[in-house]
C-alpha cells in the first residue's frame, strides 16, 4: 500500500572514522622491551614512507616500563624520539602511576611495585636488586630514587590519562561503562578490567586500549585491545587508523 516510500527505512549502522586527512598509530604495552619497540618504529616509519599522510599522530598506550628487560632503554629512546616521530602522544600506564607513587609518597607499596615488575626496572637501571631485601620500603625506594634521572620521572609525570582522535578515545585500561567521557576517574582508565571488558554498552566512541593481554588483536563493537603480551610473548601490536580503515603492524622476536 504504501510502496518503499511510505516505509521508514533502517537507518545504517555508523562506522567509525579518524578526522579527514589524519592518520594514527597506537603501540600496546612495551613494557621495557626496547628490541619490540625499536623494530615497530622502524616498521611504522617505513609504512609512513610508503603511505604520506597529511597529520600523523604515535599513541603509546601505557606501561611503557617494568616486566621487561629495558625499561630504562625505552625512556632514554622514546626522550630522543620524540624529535623525530610525529606528533607522539604518551598515555599514563598503571604501571607509571605505581613507579611515581611509591618513589614519591606512598613508599608502604614499594614491595608490591617490585613484585609485579619493578624489580626488572629497577634492574635496567643498575640497581643491584638483592641490597633492596635490606632495607626498609622507605629506604628502597629512595635508593632506587637515586638510580633514576628526573628527566624519566618528569617525563613520566607529564602522560597524559586520554587521547580522542575522530571516532576513537585512546586510554591505558579502559573507562567504565554508562558514565561520560568527561566524567571518568583516572583510576577505572588506568586499572579498569571485567566492568569493561565484558560490557557491551555503547561508547559512542571506540575505546582503544591495553593493559589486558590477548593473542592478537581484541577487536569488539565497543573497544579494540592491543596488549599482546610483549614482554612474554615477544609480539608488540600497533594499530593504524586511517579514516575508516584500520590495520595492524607487528614486530616480533
Amino acid at each position: 500500500m504504501f510502496g518503499k516510500f511510505g516505509r521508514k527505512q533502517p537507518k545504517a549502522p555508523h562506522v567509525p572514522s579518524g578526522p579527514p586527512d589524519a592518520r594514527a598509530y597506537a603501540i600496546g604495552d612495551i613494557h621495557g622491551r626496547l628490541d619490540l619497540l625499536r623494530a615497530l618504529i622502524d616498521e611504522i616509519a617505513a609504512d609512513r614512507r610508503a603511505n604520506p599522510c597529511q597529520r600523523e599522530y604515535i599513541i603509546f598506550l601505557g606501561d611503557l616500563i617494568d616486566r621487561g628487560p629495558d625499561s630504562r632503554g625505552v625512556l632514554d629512546f622514546l626522550l630522543q624520539a620524540r624529535n623525530f616521530l610525529p606528533t607522539p602522544v604518551f598515555v599514563m600506564g598503571n604501571h607509571e602511576e605505581m613507579l611515581l607513587r611509591v618513589l614519591e609518597r606512598d613508599t608502604d607499596q614499594f614491595r608490591d611495585w617490585l613484585r609485579y615488575g619493578g624489580y626488572e626496572c629497577a634492574q635496567s637501571y643498575g640497581v643491584e636488586v638483592g641490597r633492596l631485601a635490606l632495607l626498609d620500603s622507605a629506604a628502597a625506594a629512595a635508593f632506587v630514587r637515586r638510580a633514576i634521572p628526573d628527566d624519566h620521572l618528569a617525563f613520566i609525570d607529564s602522560f597524559v590519562d586520554s587521547f580522542q582522535f575522530g571516532d576513537y578515545l585512546f586510554v591505558h585500561a579502559g573507562i567504565r561503562p554508562g558514565v561520560p567521557i568527561q566524567e571518568q576517574k583516572i583510576q577505572d582508565l588506568r586499572w579498569i578490567r571485567e566492568d569493561f571488558l565484558d560490557s557491551t554498552v555503547d561508547h559512542q566512541l571506540i575505546v582503544v586500549h591495553g593493559h589486558t593481554i590477548s593473542d592478537g588483536p581484541d577487536e569488539q563493537p565497543n573497544r579494540i585491545g592491543i596488549d599482546t603480551g610483549a614482554y612474554t610473548s615477544g609480539i608488540l601490536t600497533a594499530l593504524c587508523i586511517e579514516g575508516t580503515g584500520r590495520r595492524y603492524l607487528t614486530a616480533r622476536f
